[in-house]
């Protein structure tokens, strides 16, 4: 506060008047001053550069009401026009293209697609698909795919098996196809005027089923080969051999004897049936003697 001290003076009328001994300016002057108008000085080129660059930033990123540039925010969800890249993960629960356009994902290196449940502190994967350079790479616990049509389950696979839904697995490759273990089905053809082969280099191979097995060739031949013994068994039945004519290759000569003492028999067909017996061997056949058919 400034104190000022008054001298009272009298003048013409009588009136005593009041004169300050000391007059005090009020105000700031000096290098106040100049400091207080540098410091405006300063803030409004600061606020000069801060609106220019905040209309760079703005023309720059393509602002708009309706979003960013091709960004554009809907109520249902985000759309974005044109070619995109993104240098870090993309946490989306669906991505669908344009009607008119396909959707595209490009990566140098490998493009990943996960799946996550809905736990909040881990966040476990519980699905990846991964696309790179020299393989597709999928972790699953069941994969499924359905017709669009008609909704059916075409193929299947999980941990325990693999189920082909189509009513025709079509294998084109030359060498045909390897399995390792058992496989269950129940028709197996071969493709129309070509052979169908099932081999087993090392081991045996075996077809069972509960009910019957055909083996059918309805415009070609039917050959088995077998670098040892070729056995056609038949627990309770009768082993049928239906044909114009039956051939046994390579079997031996025997020798004439009588009445089968030298452990020598013949082979007799029924000529109805087509059954096939032994019979003692004579000097003459003995197959008509014989009550077996």
């Amino acid at each position: 506060m400034v104190r000022e001290q008054y001298v009272s003076t009298t003048g013409d009328e009588g009136v005593p008047d009041t004169i300050p001994e000391y007059l005090y300016k009020i105000g700031i002057y000096g290098w106040r001053k100049r400091c207080l108008y540098l410091f405006v000085l300063i803030l409004l080129v600061i606020l000069v550069i801060n609106l220019a660059l905040t209309i760079w930033i703005v023309r720059v990123m393509w602002f708009n009401p309706e979003g960013m540039g091709l960004l554009q925010v809907q109520p249902d969800g985000v759309r974005l026009e044109g070619e995109s890249d993104f240098l870090f993960p993309l946490y989306a629960e669906e991505i669908d293209s344009r009607e008119d356009s396909p959707l595209l994902m490009h990566s140098t290196e490998h493009v990943t697609l996960n799946a996550r449940n809905e736990n909040v502190t881990g966040r476990d994967v519980t699905g990846r698909l991964s696309v790179g350079p020299k393989q597709v790479q999928g972790d699953v616990q069941q994969l499924v795919i359905n017709s669009m049509t008609s909704k059916k389950m075409l193929f299947q696979a999980d941990g325990k098996e693999v189920v082909v839904g189509t009513n025709k697995l079509r294998i084109t490759g030359p060498e045909g196809a390897i399995f390792q273990h058992s496989v269950q089905t129940p028709l197996l053809r071969g493709e129309m005027s070509k052979d169908l082969r099932l081999d087993a280099p090392t081991r045996a191979l075996y077809m069972d089923a509960p009910d019957e097995v055909r083996v059918k060739a309805l415009s070609g031949h039917f050959s088995a080969t077998s670098k040892m013994d070729v056995l056609l068994r038949s627990n309770e039945g009768l082993l049928v051999l239906d044909a114009e004519m039956v051939r046994l290759r390579n079997l031996r000569n025997g020798t004439a004897g009588s009445g089968g003492a030298q452990g020598l028999y013949e082979v007799c067909v029924c000529p109805n049936s087509g059954k096939l017996f032994l019979s003692k061997a004579d000097v003459k056949s003995t197959c008509g003697n014989s009550q077996q058919c």
